[in-house]
């Protein structure tokens, strides 16, 4: 089992001893219940991290660590970044604790026009907050040191706007009777960005098509099954890892 992760606002620029508290020492003490001697990691999320060992515990919320070298983690590219369109309910929790799980690197809500979610005010707010702090947790919990950055909400205008500066970007399809050509077979890029856009249940609008392929996206589709919206970006997500050597 490798070391769990805490998350950390800093770490220092060299070894030293560094004290975890608040939240996360409160975790690490009263929940996992670490004691001298065992092995942890600490990161800022942004790819920064140092492993550690731990001194002590001091209450129930402050643990003593003794911190190995400071590390810095590079991106990995091809950055993938996702485009989720809204789910009803808690789906969209869940489809941002897979897609992170499996190692995507951002994470765009996306108010598509069949959303019946639709993220206004202090509920939108609300939800975005929820979004990162899954992201968050999700990273700690698949020992990553480089969460996924989750965006606000982007209209379809500003969806387009990503595309067209995208290096590749495919808009997942599931309409058969649409011309896709397999996601598993499209010729991707060897480093740079790819977009990922996943519709609502009720599926893209011509519209909303329209607009992405006019700025360079093209339809591709995953398989013969029909994917949720809440799993299509997680499956699309492992797929291009396998193929451009991510995973290898």
């Amino acid at each position: 089992m490798t070391a769990p992760v805490f998350v950390v606002d800093e770490l220092p620029h060299s070894r030293s001893a560094f004290v975890l508290d608040g939240p996360e020492g409160r975790h690490a003490v009263s929940v996992k219940r670490l004691h001298a001697g065992e092995e942890v990691v600490l990161t800022d999320g942004a790819g920064r991290w140092a492993p550690g060992e731990v001194v002590t515990t001091e209450g129930k919320d402050r643990l003593v660590v003794s911190l190995g070298e400071v590390i810095e983690e590079p991106a990995e590219f091809p950055r993938i970044t996702v485009v989720q369109a809204l789910p009803k309910g808690d789906r969209g929790e869940l489809a941002v604790e897979t897609m992170t799980e499996t190692g995507v690197d951002a994470i765009v809500p996306w108010a598509a026009s069949r959303c019946i979610t639709q993220w206004k005010g202090e509920r939108g707010l609300k939800a975005l907050a929820k979004w990162r702090a899954t992201a968050r947790e999700a990273g700690k919990q698949s020992r990553r040191v480089r969460f996924p950055e989750v965006a606000e909400a982007s209209t379809t205008k500003q969806v387009a706007a990503l595309v067209a500066g995208a290096d590749f970007a495919a808009v997942l399809h599931e309409d058969r009777a649409y011309p896709s050509d397999p996601l598993a077979t499209a010729e991707l890029p060897p480093s740079g960005e790819i977009v990922l856009i996943v519709g609502p249940e009720g599926g893209v609008s011509p519209e909303e098509l329209a607009l992405f392929e006019e700025a360079g996206a093209k339809a591709h589709r995953l398989g013969r099954s029909v994917l949720r919206t809440s799993t299509a970006g997680t499956a699309a997500t492992a797929l291009l890892l396998g193929r451009t050597g991510r995973w290898s």
